[in-house]
């Protein structure tokens, strides 16, 4: 081993669980290799468009003819357009396979999709970790009680604005000042919650920071100035990213090391020691192969690059993938269902507005099946809206025309469902046993598909949508499918899933593989099933929880 390529530990991958394993193990005191496939990103320097207008575009920032043409599964994004494109992985440039219908949005940069992400932060309930194993689809190896210290840990230093709701389906944690509903939207509040009991309307709770703290200002970030234009980097480092937090932070150690351009090809097993000693990483330039070593190794290359490095690491120990013997690698891939939508006018409140381009709205945490089976189908989903008004039409030309649009017209409402998918063996990705990438590693098969399950949800949120915006008083109420394939939402999990037995998972209680211990997977490849909430801030906790682990199993000399 060479002694420059030789560090305590390696983190794959620079996103917002990698970054949160480069902060915890460096903080810790190990020196600690970051890769990142994609080029480097340095806040504030790397943000080209973040103070933009948009006659500064040729297109005013909007997502063009070509863009689209080109780039047919990450146009369908809503984050992407001229403004953004450069954060996103184009289709032709790391190409895969779509056994089914499947959209890969991908950000190959430092930070990764840590710039791109819509920011909503909820935590996890006792119900999320405990219903899976009732309902018979899986079994986490933790509880809520494991991980709620570290969403406290995650949630003080990334900065979380939310209300304290007093709700066990969404229970409270340490938050900054929320966001205010509108005007339309507390009425809304009121009338829903007067006639369904069971159902709860608060504030969407998100990763913006709103009275910064001490922690936050030390970090070098500032409020949030409610633009809305998150997606090109925000030079205030008003949201949480792996740019404007975790990286800095970690550098700040002295402890830290970041290569960017690093595609990892594999991580290497020693068969004598029993565990891995390091990862083989291709330039992404110049193609040339490198070995790095580490006693841990931290794979967080978000959930189907994750799949794809560990598929890809065989040995004569692990012909088919490192750690797995039970053969589930790369199985029970799970998603969020968002194709429930719809729209709605509400009359009333015409002397109202208001003020700034706000990060969240309000949502109403899941109430189906929460504490029994209760429906034709499993688990639930959570549910989001929010109201606005948006100008008046205008016609004519010169000041009528100008007059005319300066009126506003009436307040307008949308709603839609995040809705939780059940891990299935058979939604799976795969190595192609031919095809290969530009850096010579197998290319991946998507094997994605929604079910039954998921079509019996849909139907259930477009009555009950209907039902929630009548009773909130709205008219005009039309509700919709989406169609759209799944990985749209951008919450794919699983694949690596945590379990208590390793015939049926691949990582432990601390996001150990089960036969490679000092290997740990936290990025959204180790989850068990998908909750309704959003995932990010339990990526993170779960994060640091396994980085603490791991460096208190390395100094017992147990890694």
């Amino acid at each position: 081993m060479s002694n420059n390529n030789t560090y305590d530990a390696i983190v794959i991958g620079s996103g917002i669980s990698g970054g949160w394993a480069a902060k915890e193990l460096c903080e810790k005191g190990l020196k600690t290799l970051v890769l990142e496939r994609g080029r480097d990103v340095v806040h504030l320097k790397d943000y080209p468009t973040a103070t933009k207008n948009p006659w500064d575009f040729p297109h005013r920032g909007k997502k063009t003819t070509a863009l689209t043409k080109d780039n047919p599964v990450v146009s369908r994004c809503y984050a992407y357009n001229e403004t953004s494109e450069h954060f996103f992985v184009k289709d032709t440039e790391h190409p895969y396979i779509q056994e089914k219908p499947y959209d890969w949005i991908r950000g190959y940069q430092v930070g990764g999709k840590s710039l791109l992400w819509a920011r909503q932060t909820q935590r996890w309930s006792k119900y999320d970790f405990e219903g899976p194993a009732r309902d018979g689809f899986g079994d986490w190896p933790i509880r809520y009680k494991d991980i709620e210290p570290w969403y406290t840990h995650v949630e003080r230093f990334a900065g979380i604005s939310g209300n304290y709701d007093k709700l066990d389906t969404l229970p409270d944690g340490s938050f900054l000042p929320a966001w205010q509903m509108n005007s339309v939207e507390k009425e809304m509040q009121t009338n829903i919650m007067k006639k369904f009991t069971d159902r709860h309307v608060v504030q969407g709770r998100c990763a913006h920071l709103t009275e910064p703290q001490p922690i936050h200002i030390e970090q070098g970030r500032q409020p949030c100035q409610a633009r809305s234009l998150c997606e090109r980097g925000c030079p205030f480092g008003g949201y949480f990213s792996s740019n404007a937090s975790t990286i800095p932070w970690a550098q700040k150690t002295g402890n830290l090391t970041l290569q960017a351009n690093a595609v990892v090809h594999s991580i290497i097993y020693d068969e004598t020691t029993q565990k891995a000693k390091g990862v083989r990483v291709i330039d992404r330039i110049t193609k040339k192969a490198t070995e790095y070593f580490a006693r841990i190794i931290f794979v967080n290359a978000a959930t189907l690059n994750t799949n794809l490095i560990l598929l890809n690491s065989t040995s004569k120990r692990f012909p088919n993938g490192l750690g797995n013997d039970s053969g589930l690698l790369g199985k029970y891939i799970a998603f969020q269902n968002y194709r429930g939508n719809l729209s709605a006018s509400i009359d009333g409140n015409l002397d109202k507005y208001y003020y700034g381009r706000r990060p969240t709205q309000p949502m109403m945490p899941n109430f189906r099946n929460v504490h029994k089976q209760e429906t034709d189908f499993l688990r639930g989903y959570m549910v989001f809206f929010g109201a606005g008004r948006s100008r008046a039409s205008a016609e004519g030309i010169g000041a009528e025309f100008k007059e005319q649009s300066t009126e506003l017209g009436g307040w307008h409402v949308s709603m839609m469902m995040q809705g939780e998918t059940i891990p299935k063996e058979s939604n799976h990705v795969r190595l192609s046993p031919d095809l290969k990438d530009e850096w010579g590693i197998p290319q991946l098969i998507t094997s994605i598909a929604y079910d039954e399950n998921d079509e019996r949800m849909l139907k259930d949120f477009l009555q009950v949508g209907s039902e929630l915006l009548d009773a909130a008083g709205c008219k005009n109420i039309h509700s919709w499918d989406t169609k759209q394939s799944p990985g749209l939402d951008i919450h794919e999990m699983g694949g690596v899933r945590m379990g208590n037995d390793s015939k049926t998972s691949l990582l432990n209680n601390w996001n150990q593989l089960h036969h490679c211990k000092n290997v740990f997977v936290t990025d959204g490849a180790c989850m068990a099933s998908t909750s309704t909430q959003n995932p990010s801030l339990t990526f993170m906790a779960i994060t640091a929880r396994a980085a603490n682990y791991a460096v208190e199993a390395l100094k017992k000399g147990e890694l």
